[in-house]
């Protein structure tokens, strides 16, 4: 076993509680129209991109990412839970003699957060990076598997040469994520370490 790797909103852990109220803080600090419902309801695109598709004016957006990533560590990481199966998910790497890697979109300080309060076992965690960019820290890493819930993981994952494992626990359909290039998808991490362990088995066959 190897390194697999695992994405963090809504694959790990869900943050939507905080992500509407952080983004609703902005919005009431800015004045601007900043939807925090549908941001959480569709997380996974960086966060630059998501203040443009609200319309907000080009010249504001770095000022408006940095004060969202200075309000995270105190209104969204309490209030971020642990998705079911996560723990056990990267505990059956372990179990199998591999490292956990966690790439994300999201600003790596505020990630690094999250794994810290849920005490996650991750070996090794890059953020700032997303869809088919997710590739270079998994080939850095020799990933052979990233998990994850959005279509943008799918890509990563298959730009990379690795396993593309979805999870339906985000914004994206079993359907999207397999058009997507997903090579099996999954209602939860509940259900990834006997997968893993299967996985694991059958290449350690004769032959295999």
């Amino acid at each position: 076993m190897g390194c697999v790797g695992f994405d963090l909103d809504m694959t790990l852990i869900d943050p939507r509680p905080g992500m509407v109220a952080a983004m609703g803080q902005l919005a009431g600090e800015t004045g601007y129209p900043l939807d925090g419902e549908y941001f959480a309801a569709n997380l996974g695109p960086p966060l630059d991109h998501v203040l443009r598709e609200f319309g907000t004016p080009e010249e504001r957006i770095p000022e408006l990412v940095a004060r969202f990533r200075a309000i995270y560590p105190e209104v969204v990481v309490p209030s971020t839970v642990a998705l079911p199966g996560a723990t056990a998910a990267l505990e059956a790497v372990h179990r199998l003699g591999g490292t956990t890697l966690v790439v994300t979109g999201k600003y790596e300080p505020n990630a690094a957060l999250h794994v810290k309060a849920l005490e996650f076992g991750v070996d090794s965690l890059v953020g700032d990076l997303w869809a088919a960019g997710k590739a270079s820290a998994l080939l850095e890493h020799g990933a052979i598997a990233y998990v994850g819930d959005y279509t943008g993981d799918m890509v990563g994952a298959k730009a990379a040469g690795a396993l593309a494992v979805g999870v339906v626990t985000g914004p994206c359909s079993r359907q999207q994520l397999l058009d997507a290039g997903a090579d099996v998808v999954f209602d939860s991490l509940a259900e990834f370490p006997d997968w893993l362990t299967a996985t694991a088995d059958g290449a350690r066959e004769p032959g295999r």
